[in-house]
């Protein structure tokens, strides 16, 4: 972004940079544009951030016989295993739970915004109304956003570093595509061994002063087609020839669309979201099925 500094960032990733113009602190933002400039230390950053291991109550009983998308066919099989690439949505897909939520529920504003977030990601409301609404009700301070990194490390998913492990090994490029931030997206992607150039994601913004100012909507993230969009470019950048789109929410579903993702997989381990589900190309519960559809 014009005016904004380079990010230089060791063991502390949340050594603010001043910005020029209206002197706004932009966390580390580590996009494709400007991670040629940036210094990471995986190693320093590892040991600040543990996945905590959760356990989440399989919602495939309460889902049989209610969708009959749930066993892939043949065509679908054969799209999965000869994907080039891979994108995971990152919210209560690879992590257990709503980033956005986690933040409010810390700053406590956690109600409310959970409320406009279930509107948001059943597709009844545009997405960036939903996210300019719900940071609205807490407006996060610089000083919040390092408190909570610290103290709530990432949650990810059963299964989701085996899966991500199996598909590297399998020489498929994964990518985590969000309408969460990269201040909370990072150390997830550290964790998994995804490279940080391969998030798409949105990005706070700060003054000097620590105080919250908004997002940038450069991101494609940001607004509603916004993934799709992210996916569209991922594709024509990389000429992935397939390509496929993990996650559980409306805008996920938007991705598997001409020049983006060819199969759409709905992961309802976490949130089972009907009217997505129901459009999805194949239906999961436990990514122990995609990882044994790989073998």
């Amino acid at each position: 972004m014009e005016g904004l500094m380079s990010v230089r960032i060791k063991l502390n990733p949340f050594h603010p940079s001043s910005s020029r113009q209206q002197n706004l602190v932009l966390l580390p933002a580590l996009t494709p544009r400007v991670t040629r400039r940036a210094f990471i230390s995986p190693i320093g950053l590892m040991k600040s951030f543990n996945s905590v291991a959760a356990s989440v109550q399989p919602l495939e009983a309460s889902a049989v016989g209610r969708f009959d998308n749930t066993l892939p066919s043949k065509e679908i099989l054969d799209l999965w295993r000869n994907v080039d690439a891979v994108c995971f949505d990152v919210d209560s897909t690879v992590c257990l739970d709503e980033g956005i939520d986690e933040l409010a529920e810390f700053c406590g504003a956690g109600k409310a915004v959970s409320e406009w977030t279930s509107r948001a990601m059943g597709g009844s409301v545009p997405f960036e109304e939903a996210l300019a609404a719900r940071l609205s009700l807490f407006s996060p301070s610089l000083s919040q956003v390092q408190d909570f990194l610290e103290k709530r490390p990432p949650k990810l998913s059963p299964g989701i570093d085996a899966l991500v492990k199996k598909l590297k090994e399998k020489n498929k490029t994964v990518y985590l595509v969000s309408g969460g931030f990269r201040q909370m997206i990072n150390p997830v992607a550290l964790i998994l061994g995804i490279p940080l150039e391969n998030i798409y994601a949105n990005q706070l913004l700060f003054r000097s002063s620590g105080e919250f100012v908004g997002f940038d909507t450069n991101e494609p993230t940001s607004r509603s087609g916004g993934k799709a969009t992210a996916v569209q470019q991922i594709r024509k950048d990389h000429g992935y020839k397939c390509l496929v789109m993990i996650g559980d929410g409306a805008t996920d579903l938007e991705a598997r669309k001409p020049g983006g993702a060819d199969l759409f997989i709905c992961y309802g381990g976490i949130q089972l979201r009907d009217a997505v589900a129901a459009k999805a190309d194949w239906l999961v519960f436990n990514f122990k099925d995609l990882i044994n559809s790989l073998e």
